[in-house]
This record gives structure tokens, sequence and C-alpha cells, in this order.
């Protein structure tokens, strides 16, 4: 039986940038930092000679947690394709704000690259029990998709 989601994985290319924009532009907390390597860890994610750096955050609102890993060895390289809404795959995560307007503003204000204005979804499109959603997309210092979303 699944028992909820555990955490979500970012890979990184700058641990103490992603560090910074995820702990102090959106207000994450730092629970748990790791250095990883050895044989383990090479059988789990399926490659060889790895030396990691993981930083484990949680929003203020509490989990999932998310785990931010820098590999050290082996390299990976970022595909541009990632950072559009349509690639297949894992595409973006949510995260629930009070107020969207000032946290896009917050965003803008740190040179983040925001999609556009907070925009309603239609009223009927979807019905949510707290009454209308408002969206926004950003990318993180990677170019890994985050949305806001806010229920009113």
């Amino acid at each position: 039986m699944i028992r909820g989601i555990d955490h979500l994985n970012i890979v990184v290319a700058d641990m103490a940038r992603s560090l910074n924009f995820y702990t102090q532009i959106l207000g994450f907390k730092k629970t748990q930092e790791v250095h990883l390597e050895g044989a383990w860890i090479e059988r789990i994610v399926g490659l060889s000679g790895v030396k990691a750096h993981a930083v484990f955050i949680v929003s203020p609102g509490g989990e999932p947690r998310i785990e931010l890993l820098h590999y050290e060895m082996p390299g990976g390289v970022a595909l541009a394709e990632n950072s559009c809404a349509n690639t297949l795959g894992l595409r973006h995560f949510a995260l629930r704000v009070d107020d969207i307007e000032e946290m896009t503003g917050t965003l803008r204000a740190a040179g983040v690259s925001v999609f556009s204005e907070p925009v309603r979804v239609p009223a009927g499109l979807v019905k949510f029990a707290n009454g209308s959603k408002t969206l926004v997309y950003f990318l993180d210092p990677d170019g890994v998709m985050v949305e806001l979303a806010e229920y009113r």
C-alpha cells in the first residue's frame, strides 16, 4: 500500500545557488544534509563512480520533502526541453501559496523567470472545494518548472 509521497528529487548544478533559491526566496527550511558515495548508491542510481551532495528541504507548510541533489561525479547535462510544459515526463510540481501576487512579485524582484502574470482558472472548468484557483509557472535556477497555486 502506498502511504504517500516521501520526497521529490531535483538534480542541481550548483548546490549553494539552489539552496539559496529554495530557502531564501521561497522560504523552505533545510532539514538534512548528506554526502553520498559508494557501491550502495551506485547500485540504486545505476551510475558508476558516484559522489554526490544531497540536501533535504521542506516548505513552511510541511511535507513532502524536496531532495536537492548535486552530482560531483559523474556530471550530468541540462536539457532545454525539460523546461517546456509539453515535454513528456515529470514536468512540474506545485506550491500552494496564500498570496500569489505577492509571491510572483518576490520572484520577479529576485530575477526569476516567471511565465506570466497569475492566471485564474476559468470558473466551471474544474470544481475546487475551496472556490477558485489562480496559477503561475516559473523556473528554478536549473530550469525546473514550478507552479504557484492560490485557492480562494
